[in-house]
């Protein structure tokens, strides 16, 4: 891929002088939906799935940006004078939008700069595209600008704050603070309360993570996340009403059942309690991971996928035919949705012996109950985004369909 970047941009900007190489991954969720705004604990990991780019400076205020993924969409062209989202920029807004809130934090750049990306994240699964070119274009910009008053927690925090006020999805903290400090063969345990995060190795001897994509896209700006992050604050705001707390996250089950008919409307208790009760599963899997004990790990993320679908109503037909087919393949160690919702993607543990016949098995019934095909990928957990060192090569992870 690098031989492939390297020409399209000898192509459009005439040699790669002086330009850098740059990786930032996708992000799979094992644990821990929708509570990463709640004040809860995620526990997601990296991806070697991800977002490739080439970029290089320019001696002007003019910046380009291209993606391989989107040929037909043509070369965008932008000014550090004129940091504003546009719709004709299409996704060019996302890299823009980590442009202009470099700037919100004081940090102007003195010149533009050229780059291109290709990207094998698939197109609306939930592993985190948006993220992933995000903190890719704040490593290339604290690269090539030579910027140093910024941690990686500084730049998933930065990101973060230009996807919710540059493209205004009010996401958490989580996909970009895990693409940004990944690292291989861990995930990261967080308390989006207060950021302090450990590494917990992922060490599964006789299984694999399978994460299968429904096909059914999902844009997050446009769906009904926002609409879960405003029922949820008003639940809180109620629960504030008799209790000291500063987020959903704050509880355990026993106090949110004891005080949730404060909260009164029905729908928001459904929020509230999946808020509240898959925070506590987060934490028990962790325990449980550390013990050995991954089958009550899997049986968490049923758990989870439940909640999911008839608490926070954030799953669909597609993706919970697609948990119902693999809880029924033997050798299934765990399996949910992931990602924001409303379709997109399944991550699943399931044991060595079973990954064939699971991707056999579901692939055909998924199908037939559809009408098209799910896609799977056997996916590695690889390190944050970073500058690639130019003497090795480029890796992607494979694919199956």
């Amino acid at each position: 891929m690098k031989e492939q970047l390297a020409a399209k941009f000898r192509e459009l900007f005439g040699n790669i002088e002086d330009a850098g190489f740059y990786f930032s991954p996708g992000r799979v969720n094992l644990i821990g939906e929708h509570t990463d705004y709640n004040g809860g604990h995620v526990f997601p990991c990296a991806l070697t799935l991800g977002t490739y780019g080439i970029a290089r400076k320019r001696t002007d205020r003019t910046m380009h940006f291209y993606s391989m993924n989107l040929d037909s969409f043509g070369v965008v062209e932008t000014s550090l004078d004129d940091l504003t989202n546009r719709q004709d920029y299409g996704w060019a807004n996302y890299p823009l939008g980590v442009v202009w809130a470099f700037a919100q934090r004081k940090c102007t750049l003195d010149t533009g700069f050229d780059m291109v990306i290709w990207g094998n994240i698939p197109d609306g699964s939930g592993l985190s595209s948006s993220a992933s070119l995000e903190v890719l274009t704040g490593i290339v910009l604290l690269d090539l600008f030579d910027i140093h008053k910024f941690s990686m927690t500084d730049l998933a925090l930065i990101c973060q704050y230009s996807e919710n006020n540059f493209n205004g999805c009010n996401c958490g903290i989580m996909d970009q603070f895990t693409v940004a400090m990944g690292k291989k063969n861990n995930a990261i345990f967080l308390d989006t309360a207060t950021l302090q995060y450990e590494y917990a190795p992922i060490e599964l001897e006789d299984a694999k993570i399978i994460i299968t994509n429904s096909k059914v896209k999902h844009s997050l700006v446009d769906s009904k996340y926002n609409e879960r992050r405003q029922e949820c604050a008003k639940a809180l705001a109620a629960l504030q009403q008799e209790l000291d707390i500063n987020s959903l996250g704050n509880l355990n089950m026993d106090t949110f059942d004891k005080f949730k008919e404060v909260i009164k409307d029905p729908v928001l208790i459904k929020r509230a309690k999946h808020a509240v009760s898959e925070n506590q599963r987060t934490i028990e899997a962790v325990k449980a991971l550390k013990a050995g004990d991954i089958a009550r790990f899997g049986a968490l993320m049923n758990q989870s996928h439940i909640s999911l679908r008839d608490d926070y109503e954030v799953s669909c037909e597609e993706i919970d035919i697609l948990t119902d087919l693999a809880w029924a393949v033997s050798g299934v160690i765990g399996s949910r949705i992931t990602g924001g919702g409303f379709g997109g993607c399944t991550v699943s543990i399931v044991k060595n012996h079973s990954v064939d016949t699971f991707i056999e098995t579901i692939g055909k019934a998924y199908r037939k109950k559809v009408g098209h095909d799910a896609d799977f990928y056997t996916v590695d957990i690889g390190d944050g985004a970073r500058k690639l060192d130019t003497s090795q090569p480029f890796f992607h992870s494979e694919g199956r369909d």
